[in-house]
């Protein structure tokens, strides 16, 4: 038996070594393979690792999960950065997307209420010469009662007020202010709106110094033509202290300018309802525009062409001097103070320089197209400073006006009234001032009156001795010989601009 057990005890432990030995070999190996898996695991997710290309919303998936949120709170955000189409890859090409691109939603391409919604009101009543509103969003007339009411969009800090007075000076008597109230909430129940405008409107006032043509044009045509115009049309005129024969007079222009029926404001009671809504008209300068101060940069030779087309007036330029047609000239002969006295001689010395010359002495009631039409068929106009030079306006662009100033040092105010506005209308701008020689005052005060002898001294005494004396009491004899310089620089201009054509 003992012979028996040996190589059995022999074979068991060379079986069980053997199995061992496989055993041991297995679990090295399941092991390696368990540390290799894990190591491979890790390797994906450790930080220093390669990342795989993938768009970078799920970059922020892995964001918004970070440590410090819970996994309720992680997971309702990795929802709200959720890709809509996480298959594709985010297009990093900067090429323009067509039509087969993933399109946006209606309602995330559709802006907010508040972002196509301007709700604002910028109100200036410290300006130096006009008081005026711009008013944006939910706008509320009442015109018997002269309130404008704002409602904002969203509550404000506090009701604002303003007092404006919608004629273009505002220190002019006789006109009404409006009040501007800005409420402080829009659940503070303003009144029902009786009429909703789908246009704009644009608040203003008639009166002041409206009857004279030069401020007819200078505090309301202008400036309502620069508030107005970028419009087309489509804009209603809301006018306080309405002057009937005034809309008559100038129908033509505002008939342009707004294609409805201006609104009588004082008479009207009902809540008219605007989106945008211009109090006021805002002077920029006599008789001018400043380009910098409109929506649309307009200017004053945007301004007489456009009273060209208005009154079909054909002549956009001055003709070409030639033998067989002469430059016209229009003289301007006012009916009373500050005239010429010596108009035969002035006629004579403006023939004598090359032009034909027509004298004209408008009349308040003529009709401005007939006006228009006369002052447009001439390349120059002279006249001694007053309302009558107003009429550049209707010039051919690139024509000349001649102001023959006063006498008792009005250069300043000359140039203000018209010498920058004709300069600015794409005119030739020329000025003669008078001598004391030339002036009847003279002979009707003598040389050692303070009138003449100190025109400075006059000017610091006030306004109300400069205006009856030097405006008010004088009249011109104008030395033609030596204002025929002046008439050549006229012919020079014309024959200038002949030449560069």
């Amino acid at each position: 038996m003992g012979g028996e057990m040996k190589p059995g005890g022999r074979g068991l432990k060379s079986w069980a070594q053997r199995h061992l030995n496989v055993g041991f070999a297995v679990g090295f190996l399941l092991v390696l393979l368990t540390y290799l898996v894990v190591s491979w695991q890790l390797a994906v997710t450790a930080p220093g690792a390669v990342a795989t290309k993938a768009p970078r919303v799920a970059d922020k998936q892995v964001i918004v999960g970070a440590a410090g949120d819970d996994a309720e709170g992680a997971s309702k955000r990795q929802q709200e950065w959720q890709p809509k189409e996480a298959a594709k890859e985010e297009d990093t090409s900067g090429a323009v997307p067509t039509e087969s691109s993933p399109k946006t939603d209606e309602a995330d391409a559709k802006p907010s209420a508040e972002t196509t919604t301007t709700s604002n009101a910028v109100c200036n009543t410290d300006g130096p010469v006009s008081e005026t509103c711009e008013l944006d969003g939910d706008v509320r007339t009442n015109g018997s009662a002269r309130s404008v009411t704002f409602v904002p969009a969203r509550p404000s800090s506090e009701r604002r007020e303003w007092k404006v007075r919608p004629y273009s000076r505002r220190t002019m008597s006789g006109i009404d202010r409006v009040t501007v109230t800005q409420l402080e909430s829009p659940q503070r129940d303003p009144a029902a709106c009786a009429v909703t405008h789908d246009v704009p409107g644009v608040l203003f006032a008639l009166g002041g110094l409206t009857g004279n043509y030069w401020h007819d044009f200078s505090d309301v045509l202008v400036p309502l033509y620069a508030a107005s115009r970028r419009y087309k049309g489509e804009v209603l005129f809301l006018v306080s202290n309405v002057q009937p024969w005034w809309l008559g007079k100038y129908e033509a222009v505002v008939r342009r300018l707004s294609k409805y029926d201006a609104v009588d404001l004082d008479r009207d009671a009902r809540v008219r309802c605007f989106r945008h809504l211009t109090v006021g008209l805002r002077l920029h300068k006599e008789l001018s525009i400043v380009p910098d101060l409109t929506p649309d940069s307009l200017t004053m030779a945007d301004f007489t062409a456009f009273l060209r087309e208005t009154y079909a007036l054909p002549r956009g330029a001055p003709a070409s001097p030639t033998a067989e047609r002469k430059p016209r000239l229009l003289l301007i002969h006012r009916a009373h103070y500050r005239r010429f006295v010596n108009v035969p001689e002035i006629r004579r010395a403006a023939e004598s320089a090359g032009f034909e010359v027509s004298v004209a002495s408008p009349r308040g009631d003529t009709p401005v197209e007939e006006t228009a039409r006369m002052v447009n068929s001439h390349d120059v106009l002279l006249g001694v400073h007053g309302a009558g030079l107003t009429n550049a306006v209707f010039l051919p662009a690139g024509g000349v006006v001649i102001q023959v100033v006063p006498y008792g040092r009005l250069e300043r105010m000359a140039r203000t009234d018209f010498g920058e506005p004709v300069a600015d209308m794409g005119l030739r701008y020329l000025e003669y001032s008078v001598a004391a020689a030339e002036s009847t005052l003279l002979e009707m005060l003598g040389p050692e009156h303070p009138v003449i002898k100190d025109p400075d001294a006059v000017h610091r005494s006030g306004w109300d001795k400069v205006a009856e004396y030097y405006l008010g009491k004088q009249d011109v004899r104008v030395d033609v010989n030596r204002f025929a310089p002046t008439l050549a620089q006229a012919m020079d201009h014309l024959r200038h601009r002949h030449r560069q054509q």
